[in-house]
């Protein structure tokens, strides 16, 4: 076993032995180049075993294997404890209750506890459990949900297809995150189908408005952030102390009906276009996880710097996560042949216009309360490329230039018995792949009217 010796080089503040990128786990399957869940990971679900059923529980991924932390109580460090019992429910919120000092020391005793030459392994190996087999829930019952616009490349391209003689940015967009509050009650975790949405688009018959589904269902790719600590009504918070209030990170798909959309967002905003459902995967990143894979983070050419409200020495040294976003889609014809889904684009964090701890910082600045489990939204993330698509409206061009897969099928925007994968890592040169699980769901015909 690998002890505390472990040297971070520059930047050393934000590391520790438990991001050591030699560290090997005696479960096998985290080992691997591509394993997405490796011991530098250590990524947290609500799960039960769907052969032994049970209790929902808190576990932690490891390889191919989820391990039930309530039950190591005995095996874990005596500082764990607090954490340990925390996991022990069917929620997270507990957990998130007890703040960074137990988080990082729940980190620290998983990992210790999973590593090669662990004298605990034989206690541990009894409460690993097949992730394949696995039944998940929500992280935790989530409170509020807010989803931001943070990315200047996908606004810029959806404004060039709606207004491509005026594609100026709004002005606001430069200066502020913009963000709306949407709905929780249809959260979702992976893994479920949904019925197509029905609503007016703006599609008369006979001098009224059809109430019919969307035609342009659509999907966005997005990191989701949940707030781990609470803030009192106007204590506004700093971009660093918002940053350090964030526990972890999902892959999230906030789906999107675009006609219904375009239709009732004159003048006030989304709505029914927006709160039919949204998929988040299970699986939580900490924010301690992935202090190796921040980068600096500059903004384009003849932009501003951010307002000194949203601005600190310590964000612009943490700079942006490196998350790289990828969506794929697996038709009804592709999965009766057998064929796996097709990549319809990969996108990074890094190009985005505002960092998480700007976003959490920017909820609070009129004195709004961010309860512990709050959801937010980074928005969709998009690249400068064609290939850096994050929705199908930037990629098929608003619809009018539908994009053919390899099968022959061909799509404007998503159809029914569609399937939608939202999946996310972190990987740069000497360090391990940490993956975030996938964000799926399905597509099915809209329901009769009632």
């Amino acid at each position: 076993m690998r002890d505390a010796s472990f040297s971070t080089g520059s930047g050393s503040a934000h590391l520790n032995e438990t991001h050591d990128p030699a560290l090997r786990s005696f479960v096998v399957s985290a080992n691997r180049a591509d394993a997405g869940f490796p011991i530098q990971n250590l990524p947290l679900a609500v799960f039960r075993s769907g052969h032994q059923g049970g209790d929902f529980r808190v576990g932690a991924g490891i390889g191919d294997l989820v391990l039930d932390i309530g039950e190591m109580g005995a095996s874990l460090a005596a500082e764990c404890g607090p954490a340990v019992q925390a996991c022990r429910g069917a929620s997270m919120k507990a957990l998130m209750e007890l703040g960074p000092v137990h988080w990082a020391r729940l980190r620290l005793g998983l990992s210790r506890l999973l590593r090669e030459g662990s004298p605990c392994r034989r206690e541990a190996e009894q409460h690993l459990h097949p992730i394949a087999d696995a039944e998940f829930l929500l992280p935790l019952k989530i409170g509020n949900f807010s989803d931001y616009l943070a990315s200047m490349h996908h606004i810029s391209k959806v404004i060039r297809v709606k207004r491509p003689d005026h594609p100026e940015l709004p002005q606001s967009f430069v200066w502020s995150p913009i963000a709306y509050h949407s709905r929780v009650s249809t959260v979702r975790a992976s893994g479920y189908s949904f019925a197509r949405p029905r609503g007016q688009a703006g599609r008369f018959e006979n001098d009224r408005p059809l109430t019919d589904p969307t035609r342009m269902l659509d999907y966005e790719v997005e990191l989701g952030i949940y707030v781990g600590t609470s803030n009192a009504q106007g204590d506004q918070l700093d971009v660093d102390a918002a940053d350090a209030a964030i526990f972890g990170y999902s892959a999230l798909n906030d789906w999107t009906a675009r006609d219904m959309q375009g239709w009732e967002s004159q003048p006030l905003g989304p709505f029914l276009s927006k709160s039919f459902t949204t998929t988040v995967s299970p699986w939580v990143v900490t924010a301690e996880a992935l202090a190796p894979y921040r980068v600096a983070m500059s903004r384009p050419d003849g932009q501003p710097a951010a307002p000194a409200c949203l601005d600190s020495d310590g964000n612009r040294a943490r700079g942006m996560l490196d998350v790289r976003m990828e969506v794929l889609l697996l038709t009804e014809q592709l999965a009766a042949a057998g064929e796996g889904p097709v990549s319809l684009g990969v996108s990074r964090l890094t190009d985005a216009y505002w960092t998480p701890g700007q976003m959490v910082a920017h909820h609070t600045l009129n004195g709004c309360i961010l309860e512990t489990g709050d959801l937010i939204g980074t928005g969709t993330i998009s690249g400068p490329g064609d290939d850096a698509c994050g929705c199908m409206f930037e990629l098929t061009r608003g619809g009018r230039q539908p994009f053919h897969l390899p099968n022959g099928e061909e799509r404007a925007f998503v159809q029914d018995g569609d399937t939608v994968i939202v999946r996310a890592h972190c990987q740069k040169a000497g360090w391990p792949r940490l993956g975030f699980g996938d964000a799926v769901a399905t597509v099915l015909p809209a329901r009769p009217q009632a």
